[in-house]
């Protein structure tokens, strides 16, 4: 009961102490407000969510009126969630391309960092503290099992730590096919990730984006990690 209280007056000194109108780390969700500016109600789906107001990427739109599904591996992230976002569906599970145990390199609770991939884990300068098990689920399963099953999507966040491709083979793009979709690309050839200017060069020879283009999104801009793809459809 007290983390709970705790929880809720946590986000609501966020929600009022901020003097920003947007949220998101960078940018997006500006973005996002002018393409949908006359779009009251709409579906998303958030991947990584973190916090469920800071530096995320659909609260602009849940207070807009829009919905929809919120996913993180960290279970002190969904409680929040569902205290701030109680018309939303959130989930707590570590998604890949497929149902299967992997290793979760972690390094603390509700840390942004934690995550699947090893070689993004050795790249960064704080160390894990343990290495966790964790059996994964798809994206598609959740959403069949959420309120959205029959929906196609609006837009949709992606942020991994370095397992965004991973969690794309296990959705249906063209089944969902969101009209808006943003992927952080963390380019681990570089000196520090998450920077404001990533190369495209790297970024046109990614794997991430060649997945991501062949199934009929154009790219659209760079936002310090974050590529945002517009589906073709969608543009004409």
């Amino acid at each position: 009961m007290y983390k709970k209280i705790f929880n809720i007056l946590k986000i609501f000194y966020k929600n009022y102490s901020t003097k920003n109108f947007y949220y998101s780390f960078s940018g997006v969700d500006s973005i996002m407000e002018k393409i949908f500016k006359n779009q009251n109600n709409g579906f998303y789906i958030d991947v990584g969510c973190q916090q469920p107001i800071k530096n995320n990427n659909t609260y602009l739109l849940y207070k807009k009126g829009w919905e929809g599904i919120n996913v993180d591996l960290d279970s002190g992230n969904i409680d929040t969630f569902n205290a701030a976002r109680k018309y939303d569906h959130n989930v707590r599970a570590a998604l890949s391309g497929e149902i299967s145990e992997k290793d979760l390199y972690f390094y603390h609770k509700k840390s942004p960092i934690n995550t699947l991939v090893k070689e993004v884990s050795d790249f960064q300068k704080a160390k894990v503290t343990q290495v966790v098990k964790v059996t994964t689920n798809t994206l598609n399963k959740i959403i069949e099992n959420s309120p959205y099953a029959n929906e196609k999507f609006d837009f949709m966040s992606v942020d991994v730590e370095g397992h965004e491709l991973d969690v794309l083979k296990g959705f249906d793009l063209d089944k969902y096919e969101p009209k808006i979709l943003v992927v952080e690309y963390l380019d681990l050839s570089i000196s520090q990730i998450e920077i404001k200017n990533l190369n495209i060069e790297n970024v046109l020879n990614s794997e991430l984006y060649k997945y991501i283009s062949s199934r009929g999104y154009i790219l659209s801009n760079c936002l310090y990690s974050d590529l945002v793809f517009i589906k073709n459809s969608f543009r004409d």
